[in-house]
């Protein structure tokens, strides 16, 4: 009796919270492929990694098994990394921590910020470019988490399949509503390894990814019942509602990070989100000097706006390179515009004369042909042979 009740208990458990599958998912669990959840200490990735634990006990999966961690550095709150060094130690699994070898996503902003102010200084972008990544350009995601997550299983599993599993939910956002269960990933393809991305609990509500680890007794990450944040990602995230900025803020680890990032609101002139200052969250955590340096920068910000919004489209570079060859009056246009900016950003810039803006444009415009040469594919050569048709 007692037995025929708790199947019973499992069958309901899986109705209630079901892992999404595919016919080629379930090939490679068949086959043995490694499962590697990816854990950021969040609701979602914790409660995937439990349920998915169950269900592959329960069909009898023989792969190895791990959860990878990619650390941001200082922009992820403090209790991330022991949320997922608990749940693995529940699991009974590896945990594997990555990090990016050149610095953590505030030195990438910051390098990027370094690195945008020189390409403008010599003209190699027609407009300033952010420092900060955006929905539309999330590099955070790309190069600090896929890149270097699947850059370690191919390094640890040659030649295998591999399933890199997240917490994705269709629940979550338009966007990820359009998600599929699985796709293959092309960057799981290297030392001869075949990778899909899965997120087996797609399906999942917000509410039921809650009462599932309520019911698993599993702890939740100190952002949710400390602070009242909605999501567990960067401490500021670039797609953070304010209550959520907000409730960062509130988090006495996090005041640091927040004031660096504020400075490179205030340096660059550009928002962290857009036209929401991050500055403007929590300005009682800034000192009097940062907050009026704050509202000097979106004056300057306007001043930017306004002196590049002179630009006729035809004179910005399209994918990195110009296409026609400005005449003299817009080479001299080009220079006020650059002077402008400059002066209202606080950056040096070079080619203001326009025998030196045309000159560049020129020059560009020649490099971007040889290099769009290169890249274009070589016609193959196909030999025919006779054959007899029937």
């Amino acid at each position: 009796m007692g037995a025929h009740s708790s199947t019973e208990a499992m069958a309901i458990a899986s109705a209630r919270y079901p892992v999404s599958t595919t016919p080629e998912v379930e090939a490679m669990l068949e086959a043995g492929a490694v499962v590697a959840i990816g854990v950021s200490g969040g609701k979602d990735s914790q409660a995937t990694a439990i349920r998915l634990a169950q269900y592959l006990d329960k069909i009898g999966h023989t792969g190895p098994r791990l959860l990878i961690h990619s650390d941001l550095g200082v922009v992820e709150w403090q209790e991330s990394l022991p949320v997922c060094e608990r749940l693995a130690k529940r699991l009974g699994w590896e945990l594997v921590v990555v990090r990016r070898t050149a610095g953590d996503l505030m030195d990438r902003w910051e390098k990027r910020w370094a690195n945008n102010v020189k390409r403008y200084a010599e003209l190699a972008c027609v407009k300033l470019i952010l420092p900060w990544s955006t929905p539309g350009m999330r590099f955070c995601t790309s190069e600090l988490k896929t890149d270097i997550i699947c850059r370690e299983l191919t390094k640890r599993y040659p030649g295998q399949k591999i399933l890199s599993v997240t917490g994705v939910r269709h629940d979550e956002s338009t966007a990820r509503a359009k998600m599929p269960i699985a796709q293959p990933q092309t960057k799981l393809s290297g030392r001869g390894c075949q990778g899909l991305n899965w997120n087996p609990i797609i399906e999942w509500l917000t509410p039921e990814v809650y009462t599932y680890l309520a019911e698993q007794n599993e702890p939740l990450h100190e952002a949710y019942t400390r602070y009242g944040s909605t999501r567990v990602s960067c401490v500021f995230c670039i797609m953070g509602a304010i209550g959520d900025l907000r409730a960062a803020s509130s988090c006495a680890d996090n005041i640091e990070i927040y004031r660096r990032m504020v400075d490179l609101e205030i340096r660059s002139t550009f928002a962290f989100q857009g036209s929401r200052w991050l500055g403007d969250v929590a300005p009682e955590l800034l000192s009097q000097e940062a907050r009026a340096a704050l509202a000097q920068a979106k004056v300057r910000a306007g001043e930017r706006v306004k002196a590049e919004a002179r630009l006729a489209k035809h004179l910005l570079y399209t994918s990195g390179w110009p296409t026609a060859v400005p005449t003299e009056e817009e080479a001299i246009l080009i220079g006020e515009v650059r002077r402008a900016v400059g002066a209202a950003v606080g950056i040096e810039v070079g080619c203001l004369d326009k025998n030196e803006i045309r000159a560049r444009y020129q020059d560009l415009m020649v490099k971007g042909r040889s290099k769009a040469a290169l890249a274009k594919p070589k016609r193959k050569t196909i030999l025919l042979t006779s054959v007899s048709c029937c």
